[in-house]
């Protein structure tokens, strides 16, 4: 069956799309080959896109226009929130835990939705509150999955606590332990008997949206219970990955994949 033609809005989209994933700012050459239309029609469209401020023109290269900046952050969250949020029942129901979504900000990540058992009820759900990286599984999971050179201002604010920074016991000794394994683990929060399980979701390499984190009581994380937890957290950030990164399609609870990553306990 032959493909349908593009519409107006398709061409529209994917020039907005091509300009906004591009490591750096394209020439309409450039632009006009990736999405596959003739130069003087990615033109014209451009054209449209500059006038509405979808795009900016800087000399002879495009960025990302002004009307993406005044999305409402907030906005995306909610759409964030709505894709994952079968995941997370999933992997609550599939654990018995907490689970919660947080996203990366400027020094910190923010909770944004939580799946809390009720025999959990005593844990704080921290829904809405930014955490640090030297304190929590999640946004140091959001950390080690970002460029080297992305990780300063987390780090500064890390520093600027107060907490150690280098040596075995160090903030970069635990992101450089979650980098390797791909999991972040913190027990014990605030003299509180809680501790955490964390993964990133990374449709794109050096370039986490969120993170999903499971939280419980600390015996619940023991050597003899994380390979397992592991495997659902990994199946379940693959899951939402996959949904992320495939437009249109609803989440759905995937089996657990099996990981021969080995348990790597964090303080």
């Amino acid at each position: 069956m032959p493909e349908a033609p593009r519409t107006a809005v398709d061409k529209a989209l994917d020039l907005v799309e091509a300009v906004a994933r591009a490591s750096r700012p394209p020439r309409l050459t450039d632009l006009a080959e990736e999405v596959g239309l003739h130069r003087a029609t990615a033109y014209r469209v451009l054209l449209d896109l500059v006038r509405r401020g979808w795009v900016l023109r800087a000399g002879d290269r495009y960025l990302p226009g002004t009307a993406i900046l005044r999305l409402s952050s907030q906005a995306a969250r909610n759409s964030l929130g709505a894709l994952a949020r079968p995941v997370l029942l999933d992997l609550s129901d599939r654990t018995g835990m907490m689970v919660n979504l947080q996203v990366p900000e400027a020094d910190r990540s923010r909770v944004i939705d939580v799946v809390r058992p009720d025999r959990l009820a005593m844990i704080s759900r921290l829904i809405g509150e930014a955490l640090p990286v030297h304190r929590f599984a999640g946004p140091l999971a959001l950390v080690a999955a970002l460029a080297p050179a992305d990780r300063a201002p987390y780090l500064r604010a890390a520093e600027e606590a107060g907490h150690l920074l280098t040596g075995p016991e160090g903030l970069l000794a635990d992101i450089e332990r979650t980098e390797r394994t791909g999991f972040a683990v913190e027990y014990g929060r605030n003299e509180q008997p809680v501790a955490s399980l964390s993964r990133a979701v990374v449709p794109r390499p050096g370039a986490p949206v969120c993170a999903l984190t499971l939280v419980g009581l600390g015996p619940e994380f023991d050597d003899e219970r994380l390979p397992g937890l592991r495997t659902l957290l990994r199946g379940a950030a693959d899951e939402l990955a996959r949904v992320l990164s495939s437009p249109g399609e609803p989440a759905e609870p995937s089996p657990p994949t099996p990981t021969d990553e080995s348990p790597d306990g964090a303080r």
